[in-house]
C-alpha cells in the first residue's frame, strides 16, 4: 500500500501462496475468528468436535448439539462463495485505498457483479463499529457528496442553485493525537446536528478546531479558522487533517465509484474511515481485523436492497 513504508504488505504473489485453495483459506478464517480455540457460535461452549456428517458445517457443539462453521452467525453466513474468494475479496477491499468497484471485484475473483456488490457491502459492514470518544485535539469539518448539477439528467436536476445543492452533507472529525477519523452522513448542517456530533464524539474538555461556520459557535474549548476571509491556518487552528480525509473520499467517489447512492452512502463513508484508521497496521493485520469485524453481524441481500 502507498505510504507508511514501515508496514509489511502482501504482494499478489504472496496472496496466492497464502491461499492456494479453499481448505487453506478456511483454516485462516478459523484462526482469525477463534485465535484461542474454536467456540460454539450458538452457546459459547468450547466443547466442540469436528464432524463429517454435515456437508457445509464441520463443527458440532457437544453442549447445545448444534452444527456450525466459521461462516455461521457472521457476515459470511449462508454464503456459497468459497473461502479463497472471500479471502481475496478481503485483501482487495483492504488494499484499495481509493475503493474497489464491484465491476473490478467481480473480474478479479470471478464472481458475478451482483455477487461482488453484495460481498463488498458485507465487508464494509465490518468497519461499522463505534469508536471511543476522541481525547483531542480534534478537527471537525463537513463536506458534500453527490453529482454535479450540470451533469445530471434533466429529470434529476433540482434547479435550486449551485454548490452543495442536491448533495448529501457528511460531517467528520479527526483526532490529531491518534490520527483516527470518524464520519457520518447527516440530513442537515444546522447547529444542533453538528454540535451533537462533536459532543458525542469527544471527551469532556477536548480542544476542538473548525472553520468559522456559525453552526459551531458556542462549542466549549473551541477555536475556528476563518475560511470566509481565506485564512486557512491560525496558530494551531486549522482543519487540514480532516480535509485530507475528504480528499481521499472524493477520489474514491470520482475515480472509482462514480456514484454513491444516498441509501448506501453511510456504508462507503464507513469504509473509507475504517480503512484510514487501519492503515498504520500491516496488511495481514488489517485483513484479520475485517474477519474479526464479521463476527455476530448479519447483512441479508433483501435488507440491503431495501435500504
Amino acid at each position: 500500500m502507498a505510504g507508511k513504508a514501515y508496514r509489511k504488505g502482501i504482494s499478489l504473489i504472496d496472496l496466492h501462496d497464502m491461499f492456494p485453495d479453499d481448505a487453506t483459506a478456511e483454516q485462516w478464517f478459523i484462526e482469525q475468528r477463534w485465535p484461542n480455540g474454536i467456540a460454539c457460535v450458538h452457546c459459547g461452549s468450547v466443547a466442540v468436535s469436528e464432524s463429517n456428517s454435515h456437508p457445509t458445517m464441520p463443527f458440532r457443539c457437544r453442549d447445545c448439539r448444534k452444527f456450525f462453521s466459521v461462516k455461521t452467525n457472521g457476515l459470511m453466513h449462508s454464503s456459497k462463495i468459497g473461502y479463497r474468494k472471500w479471502a481475496f475479496a478481503v485483501y482487495i477491499v483492504t488494499t484499495g485505498i481509493k475503493g474497489t468497484s464491484s465491476m473490478k471485484l467481480h473480474r478479479d475473483i470471478k464472481v458475478t457483479q451482483k455477487t461482488a456488490w453484495f460481498m463488498a457491502h458485507r465487508i464494509r459492514e465490518t468497519y461499522n463499529d463505534h469508536h471511543a470518544p476522541f481525547s483531542g485535539p480534534v478537527e471537525v469539518d463537513e463536506t458534500y457528496i453527490g453529482g454535479k448539477e450540470h451533469n445530471k439528467h434533466e429529470s434529476r436536476k433540482t434547479k435550486a442553485g449551485r454548490g452543495p445543492v442536491g448533495k448529501t452533507p457528511v460531517v467528520g472529525m479527526k483526532d490529531r493525537e491518534t490520527g483516527r477519523v470518524t464520519a457520518t452522513p447527516v440530513e442537515h448542517t444546522d447547529k444542533p446536528t453538528l454540535q451533537d456530533f462533536v459532543k458525542d464524539g469527544i471527551e469532556d474538555g477536548a480542544k476542538v478546531y473548525t472553520d468559522d461556520a456559525a453552526a459551531y459557535h458556542g462549542l466549549p474549548n473551541h477555536e475556528a479558522v476563518k475560511h470566509s476571509v481565506k485564512e486557512y491556518v491560525h496558530g494551531q487552528a486549522h482543519t487540514n487533517g480532516v480535509e485530507s480525509f475528504w480528499a481521499m473520499l472524493k477520489r474514491g467517489y470520482v475515480g472509482t465509484y462514480h456514484h454513491m447512492s444516498v441509501e448506501h452512502l453511510h456504508r462507503y463513508v464507513n469504509e473509507f474511515a475504517g480503512r484510514h484508521n487501519d492503515r498504520p497496521a500491516d496488511t495481514e493485520v488489517q485483513m484479520s481485523r475485517i474477519v474479526e469485524g464479521m463476527n455476530g453481524k448479519r447483512l441479508r441481500y433483501r435488507d440491503l436492497i431495501a435500504a
